[in-house]
């Protein structure tokens, strides 16, 4: 029995440790620090947030966002050296670059080829039909005559 209860004593404080524990000078560095923790992606999840993701790399970069706004770097000074370490997929807001301009064109055209698609699809259609109609009409007075 006294086994158990020191097994779970060591558990609990595994438990306790692995959580992040971070205390802040004013609530302005709080604020910004839980802003950016939700602006910032985990590069090894890539569909979480650096706040939600237990990754190891994820508690890297929270550590480093810490240490950043603990020295008094603004928001936009963090989100700069977050994607010169990690590039510009960490942040939710990719820039417009050249590098990144056909993400932002591809919906646009598929859309458009999409409506043209479906215009010369229903010229073409409708004039078949057209013609389809008129040699039926045609077929049915000669065997009528």
């Amino acid at each position: 029995m006294r086994w158990l209860l020191l097994t779970l004593l060591v558990l609990s404080n595994l438990v306790l440790a692995t959580e992040d524990s971070y205390e802040f000078d004013t609530p302005q560095q709080r604020e910004t620090f839980l802003t950016l923790t939700q602006e910032l992606r985990c590069p090894m999840c890539q569909n979480q947030n650096i706040a939600d993701s237990d990754a190891m790399i994820a508690h890297d970069m929270r550590r480093k966002v810490y240490t950043l706004v603990q020295e008094g770097k603004s928001e936009q000074q963090v989100i700069n050296y977050m994607k010169v370490r990690y590039g510009d997929f960490v942040h939710y807001k990719p820039p417009v670059t050249f590098a990144t301009l056909w993400l932002w064109l591809t919906p646009v055209m598929f859309v458009l080829l999409a409506l043209l698609f479906v215009v010369f699809r229903k010229k073409t259609s409708t004039q078949e039909d057209i013609e389809a109609k008129l040699a039926k009409a045609n077929a049915m007075l000669e065997q009528e005559k």
